[in-house]
């Protein structure tokens, strides 16, 4: 284990620093111009994003290795990478949106809004990537506040509209007290401990003394990445931000920073809580808390987000019950210890960045067109825009987990784990989980009536055809593509995510 000097460092941070110098640059050439085109703003974030995954792969240690970075605050090893790579997927698609939606950025009065909405794209992505490397608790908070408050920039974003202004007004007064509370437990892990460093907090002989302790300020600092993740109870902002925010960012909002927050627990877990505190008995109720507590935020959370998305008519609040759902599954794969779980969770969010993007690609692709956010809307949308319609198809047969999606061998690799990993505990949550997805399917399965069947009392015919603009058309069969590909051919990605499991 490796920790380098500060100047040391800076080769192996070169992908954080084009994305810092990314936001400088699109800032002072729309300071140059007084209003920088779409076009101009666009490009330069896409240039910024190719530089950066250039440096990801050309810098840091040979051969999978790992090294610390200033002294040890932040890793560069394989396992942040992973995590990078999507974010700067997840940026790209966004932000190639973005530019044809009107609901993003008022191009038609002159792009003012596109300097500021790339630069705060390109900020959320830099915050993300120190989420996904940090091994200190100061580190993991600067991150993790980077990111919550540029994204109650991005929420806000269309500032004349109550809807928007509305979301990112609950997110910041949701985010400021789930920071206080992270805040505060991880003020008690430096009392216990006596540093901030996971890898420290973890070798703590005072850990083992003061279960109690340990166990209420890793349960203040859950506080935090729960709200992240949009896992119960700290789920209450996500229905209203996504409803509210421009369609463009609430599919940012919920591939990025959720993959964040589920990479910066993974590392919390791993690094910061003693493994033993992770053993599961034959019985229900083990000996530690830790299995059943996730466990249970895990059903609840998969729970709540498919019974309330059965009621749903609008399709990006269904969405957002959707992604509590999947954020309830994603959580399975933390109560398997070792490479097992954490394989499928990348794996899963891995192929979730495919299928909720190209959701919401085509919520903003038919909102670009005049059509609605409300299901009759979307009625007999399969005749009315084909392709569109059957790409959305795919979307909605993989997050239900069928096959041969990549939804479903997402889910398969969840499941497995638990039931390979053993005992009552995980059996019962595995169960849960399998009814879970078929809950899931009827209002998935709604959405897929509506579009080829009609939305029940609206008659049929007069089917007035509906043109996406091309790069939306585009961004969305890319989506629907890998999600086809990784349900039939899954073994290269499950390869490589084991690959990239090390840790610093």
């Amino acid at each position: 284990m490796q920790a380098l000097s500060n100047v040391d460092s800076l080769k192996s941070f070169a992908p954080e620093l084009i994305l810092g110098g990314g936001v400088l640059v699109i800032l002072l050439v729309d300071m140059i111009q007084r209003g920088s085109s779409r076009a101009v703003a666009s490009g330069l974030t896409v240039a910024t994003v190719v530089l950066a995954g250039i440096a990801l792969f050309t810098t840091g240690p040979d051969s999978l290795g790992t090294e610390g970075l200033f002294g040890g605050l932040v890793a560069r090893d394989p396992f942040g990478d992973f995590w990078k790579i999507m974010f700067l997927i997840t940026t790209l698609v966004v932000g190639v949106m973005a530019t044809r939606s009107k609901d993003a950025i008022d191009y038609t009065a002159g792009d003012r809004d596109a300097a500021e909405f790339y630069a705060l794209a390109l900020a959320v992505c830099l915050g993300m990537f120190v989420m996904a490397s940090a091994t200190d608790l100061l580190m993991a908070y600067l991150g993790l506040e980077m990111v919550s408050i540029l994204s109650f920039a991005l929420a806000g974003f269309k500032h004349r509209d109550r809807k928007s202004s509305e979301a990112a007004l609950k997110y910041a007064i949701y985010g400021g007290v789930a920071s206080g509370c992270m805040l505060y437990g991880m003020s008690l892990l430096y009392g216990l401990t006596g540093t901030t460093a996971l890898a420290g907090i973890a070798a703590s002989e005072l850990t083992a003394h003061s279960p109690a302790t340990l166990t209420v300020a890793v349960a203040l600092t859950l506080a935090g990445f729960g709200y992240k993740i949009a896992v119960v109870p700290f789920h209450q902002w996500c229905p209203d931000v996504y409803e509210g925010a421009p369609t463009p960012v609430t599919a940012f909002l919920s591939v990025g920073p959720k993959a964040a927050g589920f990479a910066l627990l993974a590392r919390f877990f791993h690094d910061a809580v003693p493994k033993e505190l992770f053993e599961t008995s034959g019985s229900l109720f083990g000996s530690h808390p830790w299995p059943v507590l996730l466990g249970a935020i895990a059903v609840a959370t998969m729970t709540l987000g498919n019974m309330v998305a059965l009621v749903q008519n609008n399709i990006k609040r269904l969405l957002a019950y959707s992604s509590i759902a999947h954020a309830g599954y994603i959580m399975l794969g933390m109560l398997v210890v070792g490479e097992q779980g954490n394989v499928a969770m990348m794996f899963y969010l891995f192929t979730y960045l495919f299928m909720n993007l190209g959701a919401f690609g085509v919520v903003c692709a038919l909102q670009e067109r005049g059509v609605g956010e409300d299901l009759k809307d979307y009625h007999r949308l399969g005749f009315r825009a084909p392709v569109i319609a059957a790409c959305m198809a795919i979307f909605m047969v993989s997050l239900t987990g069928l096959p041969p999606t990549a939804g479903f061998a997402g889910k398969f690799l969840l499941f497995a784990a638990l039931i390979q990993e053993g005992g009552t505990l995980l059996w019962t949550i595995a169960v849960i989980g399998v009814i879970n997805s078929a809950i899931s399917l009827f209002y998935y399965a709604k959405v897929l009536r509506t579009m080829y069947f009609g939305y029940e009392g609206l008659p049929a015919g007069n089917d007035k055809p509906v043109t996406p603009y091309t790069q939306h058309t585009a961004i969305v069969v890319a989506m629907a593509v890998p999600t086809m590909l990784l349900g039939l051919w899954w073994s290269p990605l499950i390869d490589w995510a084991g690959r990239y499991l090390v840790f610093w």
